[in-house]
């Protein structure tokens, strides 16, 4: 086993804003899917140990508390950053180093109320 983690559903309360918002940030296209009593928007997952999904359903609710999840975004988190900034996303943490200089964090609100980290490299 390499990855411990298998799935991530980041909760929303409005499926197609919250996969425009992402979409446009990450430059990624969102797979829909409806299940009874559900909504979902799948993050791209071909050759990936971790699924993320967008999930509308009863019970789950948008927060800026608890887990932090962190999205990799490569060399350099600036420019999606950026984009979520223009997107209406709140920038709580800028472009920050590790403190063991292992790559930069950064922190933002979504679309939808979530608190988003951001992890690179460089």
């Amino acid at each position: 086993m390499n990855n411990y983690i298998a799935i991530v559903e980041i909760p929303v309360t409005d499926t197609d804003r919250a996969r425009e918002f992402y979409e446009k940030v990450m430059g990624l296209t969102l797979e829909q899917h409806k299940m009874p009593g559900m909504e979902m928007a799948l993050f791209p997952y071909e050759n990936q140990q971790v699924a993320i999904v967008l999930l509308k359903s009863e019970g789950y609710r948008p927060t800026a508390e608890g887990t932090t999840i962190y999205l990799n975004t490569g060399k350099d988190l600036q420019p999606i950053l950026d984009r979520a900034s223009k997107l209406g996303g709140q920038i709580l943490t800028p472009k920050t180093a590790h403190a063991d200089g292992s790559g930069f964090f950064a922190l933002f609100l979504d679309s939808e109320g979530n608190r988003i980290g951001l992890h690179a490299t460089h």
